[in-house]
């Protein structure tokens, strides 16, 4: 047990090695871990330049910055005021974040009482007045009895000496809770600005596809009037004008589904910022209104552990299991108090505080747990299994960091060529049908021609705006996978407008 403290004072006498003691504290001192010795993210080596397809919104060519560093409002890139304002009330209003600054605020105080608790001598004042009768036999004497008052004040000290580093060790832990809690609303605000990011991306690609939508359902009506016309004077059959009515109403279900998934996405944008669906008034969202950012910092890998606030939070809890070991160690060893008194005790209030009514006591105790039925060895291993979990906790989430930024990176790769082809095909697949169209009026091509290269067109054009929102989603992503530049930010987290009866649950004491 005592082999633990990693102190050389076997040479000492006895009494300096009490006190030297003191500068001591059992359990293993806490070591950051070492950032993984990588170099890059992905298992084949990127290209620093991404496909474009000029023309439509996301085709930007976009460039890798090995190296830079995050802006701290990187959703500023998107070059959106819409987008900024909606971020900027969610940050006043978001009910999560505000919870995580309270439970921030609630860590804090903590570790302010446990400095308090544990460091410092506790003192207090009493007083009181007892009436009692006693029997004059506890005093040897043979007569009677005497009812009398007693009137006594004194104030009390205790003081724990930290001779094993048990209140450093439990300030250590709180202290670490408290980092926790602040990486919890570092993480809280990052999910918040990038899921508003992702949900304006989202809304937007929504509107486009219900536009291109009704635009090709404008045309299947058109060609299904056409058709019933040419059933009439019997160039085409009744299946035909069937088909294409049936193509008309899979295009109108398409709508639908459409304008519930738009409402779905603009209800969870209210709900990120704050609001009631019914009050958000919310600003519309276009595709062509965003702007894709042409530079992508890149951050090294060894740097990635102190961005990512996922991270940075294992980090603090195996901080904290590893001070609460030396604390459950410390409980196995002698424990050192040091307790006085002065005051006064008086037959009469008058006397109280008169020349023969002083008193005063000064005391030392130390306890050796010897017995608890195996309860601290216990408390001990439970103290060394949570610091190993702890280790194993902190390793799956710097993995997950890893594997989140080679996704994005790789995500971003795909997405640019994925776009490229998406527009081409859009617009080959819109020529054949204009082309088709054209020779079916004519009499030149069939119908089912028409009804084939309909279809063609509209997949290719929903494809195509989904490619395009695929780069902006994916953009967001990548800041959010590399920690999004929260270590850059001036302010707070959580920056309401107005916190109203702030004080009203604070004390004017110091208790």
């Amino acid at each position: 047990m005592f082999a633990s403290i990693d102190c050389s004072l076997a040479r000492l006498s006895p009494l300096l090695f009490a006190g030297l003691l003191s500068a001591c504290a059992v359990g293993p001192d806490f070591k950051q871990p070492d950032a993984p010795k990588t170099t890059t993210y992905t298992e084949s080596t990127l290209s620093k330049t991404l496909a474009t397809a000029p023309g439509v919104p996301g085709g930007t060519e976009q460039e890798f910055l090995e190296g830079a560093d995050i802006e701290a409002q990187w959703w500023a890139l998107f070059k959106s005021p819409e987008l900024d304002a909606l971020i900027k009330k969610a940050l006043q209003q978001n009910p999560n974040l505000g919870a995580a600054d309270a439970a921030l605020r609630a860590s804090q105080a903590n570790v302010s009482a446990q400095v308090g608790g544990q460091y410092f001598p506790a003192i207090g004042l009493g007083g009181g007045v007892n009436r009692q009768l006693q029997p004059s036999a506890i005093y040897g004497l043979p007569y009677g009895s005497d009812t009398y008052n007693l009137y006594n004040a004194s104030v009390n000290v205790t003081y724990s000496l930290d001779v094993f580093g048990r209140a450093r060790r439990t300030v250590e832990g709180a202290r670490a809770q408290a980092e926790i809690a602040q990486f919890q609303l570092e993480g809280a605000y990052l999910s918040l600005t990038a899921n508003i990011v992702t949900g304006a991306v989202r809304e937007a690609a929504l509107r486009a596809q219900m536009q291109a939508t009704e635009e090709i359902l404008k045309a299947q009506t058109n060609l299904a009037e056409v058709t019933e016309k040419q059933l009439v004077i019997g160039t085409v059959s009744k299946v035909d004008v069937t088909s294409q009515r049936t193509l008309v109403s899979s295009s109108q279900v398409d709508l639908f589904n459409y304008e519930r998934n738009l409402a779905f996405a603009r209800n969870q944008l209210a709900v990120l910022v704050g609001e009631l669906p019914s009050n958000a008034n919310l600003t519309k969202f276009d595709l062509g209104t965003l702007h894709l950012p042409q530079k992508l910092p890149l951050s090294v890998p060894s740097s990635l552990v102190r961005q990512r606030p996922d991270v940075r939070a294992a980090e603090a809890q195996l901080k904290a299991t590893n001070a609460f070991v030396g604390v459950a160690t410390a409980n196995l060893l002698p424990q050192f108090t040091i307790t006085g008194a002065i005051g006064s005790a008086a037959l009469t209030s008058d006397a109280l505080f008169g020349p023969n009514s002083a008193l005063w006591s000064i005391a030392g105790g130390i306890l050796q747990p010897l017995f608890q039925g195996g309860r601290l060895l216990a408390q001990r291993r439970g103290a060394l299994a949570n610091y190993d979990q702890a280790v194993f906790q902190y390793q799956a989430t710097v993995l997950k960091a890893f594997q989140e930024v080679a996704d994005a990176l790789r995500a971003l790769e795909t997405g640019a060529q994925a776009l490229k082809s998406a527009s081409d095909a859009e617009r080959y697949a819109g020529e054949t049908l204009d082309l088709v169209q054209q020779q079916y009026k004519l009499g030149t091509a069939s119908y089912l021609a028409v009804l084939y290269y309909q279809n063609q067109y509209q997949l290719a054009k929903v494809k195509s705006v989904s490619a395009q929102a695929t780069r902006f989603s994916d953009t967001a992503a990548l800041f959010a996978a590399l920690g999004g530049g929260w270590w850059n930010r001036s302010g707070p987290a959580f920056q309401p407008k107005d916190i109203a009866n702030k004080d009203q649950n604070e004390t004017s004491g110091n208790n």
